[in-house]
């Protein structure tokens, strides 16, 4: 049973499936990507990254706050959640002022495997949105607001270019009972076709944490993988997706990044180039 906010997910054939990863043989290919991702809406490129760079930024970011209570003693490297409450001001603190603006962020998200891959597939010199986002969720946590409803991303963009791509990256391995991420299939294609007739209702942020009546409404199945250390998705701007509840037996933390590259030349929404912190309004 995978749930989503505390709704459950319909798993017959016709709401539930699996994403498929680009075959190792068709990562070379720009062109035979570009019609990938404007067909399927992503790209789910695994062992993209080297899995100990994911576990090792992983284990700082536990150990950075640790002091908060959100970790047991004796599960920092995993990220095993302690069970209790945190001090919520302390927690903002070290997540706002220093990991979010830190170093080990920034070699993170600008890394050769990352930047470099962009300006590959973009074929220009290209820019990285300050704001940068990393989640956390705790195992256990349910109900309206838990898991990121669905959503895409182009409505906290609108300043931009719409030619901008996401890419999220589990921060550790990511089963689907962990929270991973979840994509409403062809729904960029339906977005895209509203977006050009103007006829899209324009939501100010999330379109909803009912994700069954979601799939109900669109005709079309939640995407879903067991994702591992070192594989990441990258998205365009007009695809639904939502996270699932953590379940994890094992009481595993949920933890991934999502940042934003897009070709230097093209608009760049200007909100987007402070650093994510709470409150911003985006």
């Amino acid at each position: 049973m995978i749930t989503s906010n505390g709704y459950t997910l319909d798993a017959s054939p016709a709401r539930l499936g699996r994403l498929k990863a680009v075959p190792a043989d068709g990562r070379g290919g720009r062109d035979a990507l570009w019609q990938r991702l404007r067909r399927d809406g992503y790209l789910y490129l695994s062992r993209h990254l080297d899995a100990g760079l994911l576990e090792d930024f992983r284990r700082y970011y536990f150990e950075t706050l640790a002091p908060t209570g959100l970790v047991s003693a004796d599960g920092i490297r995993e990220g095993i959640d302690a069970g209790g409450a945190v001090d919520p001001a302390l927690m903002r603190r070290l997540l706002f002022d220093d990991i979010v603006p830190g170093d080990k962020y920034a070699a993170l998200t600008t890394h050769p495997s990352i930047r470099g891959w962009f300006q590959w597939f973009l074929g220009d010199d290209v820019h990285l949105h300050k704001r940068r986002i990393i989640r956390h969720t705790r195992p256990g946590e349910s109900g309206i607001g838990t898991a990121t409803q669905a959503h895409y991303d182009l409505v906290y963009l609108r300043e931009g270019t719409d030619r901008v791509l996401s890419m999220w990256i589990p921060l550790g391995d990511c089963a689907v009972e962990t929270g991973g991420l979840a994509y409403l299939e062809g729904s960029h294609h339906r977005v895209m076709a509203q977006e050009r007739a103007g006829t899209l209702r324009m939501p100010a942020a999330s379109i909803t944490a009912d994700l069954p009546s979601l799939a109900e409404e669109y005709d079309a199945r939640w995407l879903v993988a067991d994702y591992r250390a070192g594989d990441v998705m990258v998205h365009s701007a007009h695809i639904v997706h939502a996270s699932t509840d953590n379940v994890d037996p094992r009481s595993r933390i949920r933890l991934s990044t999502d940042i934003r590259y897009q070709r230097v030349a093209d608009p760049i929404d200007w909100r987007w180039q402070e650093h994510w912190f709470e409150g911003d309004g985006l």
